[in-house]
This record gives structure tokens, C-alpha cells and sequence, in this order.
């Protein structure tokens, strides 16, 4: 299993891509039409072999709209995880009680994405590439991020390696992650985390009033210190070894 894609939700994605741009050197890959049923326009950012999405809604009845009124602005939205057989966990959430709130309906990518409320008040995926042996690879298949996403790669950001989610009880929304992903939580110095063959997620007491959510990312960059000056020339506040970029504390992790 593998954390593939993190989504933020903006006002305005433009904005959002331009400051991903001018500090990780990240650039869009893909703009998605499929994502506009869902009331959304989006762009697709290639970090490494993994990916930043930033969508933003554009009408009033999105679901999307409705998250981003509650979050109080820009914020972290969705965790899409990658396995071999997203349709085996399908049904073991389904199993479980969580409920799904749309499904792929064809048979070369597989998703299913299953409702914030019992995923500990984050919007998560499950997804596989049917057919794709080689989907652990670091530069694998990927098609939300279109065909051509390879052709648009960053000099400075190499991956994802981490996402943090807050909770009012971080050790019950660990565990809850725990029993959904069947992938066993432990406490480091990071605090509570699940770790996945490739990245992490981990568990932090609430950052703000809403209280859900992800709060956090770690991108794996060749130079953490540069990464941070390009945050600062772009006016963007830097604390604490990392920046902020639509509601999410971004960290660069040099590798």
C-alpha cells in the first residue's frame, strides 16, 4: 500500500499551484474534466512519483463548497491511498459499515471514495490500477494524473512521504485508520502514525477550531534549506522548519 495522492481544497487552485510552483518547483500535469460531476475544477501536480491535487469548487452545491465553509478557508481535503486490489477493500470497508459516496465504474482504474464521518472527518480512497504488475514503482501508472504527467516533473521535489491528520482524539482516529487501511498504528517521535510500504499518515491533536482534516505534508526535496528561502521570497510564512500553503503546514524533508 502506498499514499499516492493528497488533494487541498482552495477558492482558487491558481493561486495554490503558483506558490506549490515557486517553492517545490512542482508544475501541473493534468487538469481533469472527469472532476467537474463532483462541482470541482482541479490541477494535477507531480511530485516525484506521487502526486498534489488542489481542487477548488465552483458551485454552491458541491460537497467540496460545503467542506471548505466548514474548514473556514483553504485546507487539506483528500487522502487517496494505492493497493493492488482496491475493489478486496471496497468490499471490507463496505463490510465494515463505512459508506462509500462514489465509485469507479470501469475496470482499468478502480476507486472508491468513502464518507469523511467514518473515516475520522477525512475524505479517503482506495485505488488500483487494474492489470498494472508494476504499480509499487515509484514512476508507475497513475491515470487521475492523465497521460502525460511524466513529461512535467519538478527538479526540486522528489515525493511524499508523510500526511498529518488532526483529531479531538488523535489515538482513536489512529486507530480507526488502523482497522480501515488493516495496517498496524505505532507511536514514534513523530507521535501516532500508520506506516505504509511507501509514506506515512500520521495522528495530531487539533491545529485549529474545526478539528478535522489534514493539517499536514512532508515532501521529500534535494535541498529542505532552499525549499524554505523560495518560501520566504514568495511571502509565505516559514516556522519551525516548514511553510504554509493552503491551510496545510508544508515541510521539506531533504533526502
Amino acid at each position: 500500500m502506498r499514499l499516492r495522492q493528497i488533494a487541498f481544497i482552495a477558492k482558487d487552485a491558481e493561486p495554490i499551484a503558483e506558490q506549490l510552483g515557486a517553492v517545490f518547483g512542482l508544475k501541473v500535469g493534468f487538469r481533469d474534466p472527469g472532476v467537474e460531476f463532483f462541482g470541482l475544477r482541479n490541477v494535477v501536480m507531480p511530485v516525484g512519483g506521487e502526486f498534489l491535487e488542489v481542487v477548488a469548487p465552483f458551485r454552491d452545491d458541491a460537497s467540496g463548497a460545503r467542506y471548505l465553509a466548514r474548514r473556514g478557508g483553504d485546507a487539506g481535503y483528500m487522502v487517496i491511498l494505492q493497493d493492488d486490489d482496491a475493489m478486496a477493500h471496497r468490499a471490507r470497508l463496505e463490510a465494515m459499515g463505512v459508506r462509500v459516496i462514489a465509485r469507479s465504474r470501469g475496470d482499468d482504474y478502480q476507486y472508491t471514495h468513502f464518507h469523511p464521518a467514518d473515516c475520522a472527518g477525512v475524505l479517503m480512497s482506495f485505488d488500483s490500477v487494474a492489470g498494472d504488475a508494476g504499480w509499487r514503482e515509484p514512476m508507475s501508472k497513475w491515470p487521475p494524473a492523465g497521460p502525460n504527467w511524466r513529461d512535467h516533473p519538478s527538479e526540486a521535489a522528489l515525493g511524499i512521504s508523510a500526511v498529518t491528520i488532526q483529531s479531538r482524539d488523535p489515538l482513536a482516529a489512529c486507530e480507526r485508520w488502523s482497522a480501515l487501511l488493516d495496517r498496524p498504528a505505532s507511536t514514534t517521535g513523530e507521535g501516532l502514525e500508520i506506516a505504509l510500504d511507501r509514506g506515512r499518515i500520521r495522528f495530531v491533536a487539533p491545529v485549529d477550531d474545526d478539528g478535522t482534516g489534514v493539517v499536514g505534508l512532508d515532501i521529500e526535496v534535494r535541498d529542505g534549506h532552499a525549499a524554505l528561502e523560495r518560501a520566504r521570497a514568495a511571502g509565505l510564512p516559514v516556522a519551525g522548519g516548514a511553510t504554509q500553503i493552503c491551510g496545510v503546514v508544508v515541510r521539506p524533508v531533504t533526502i
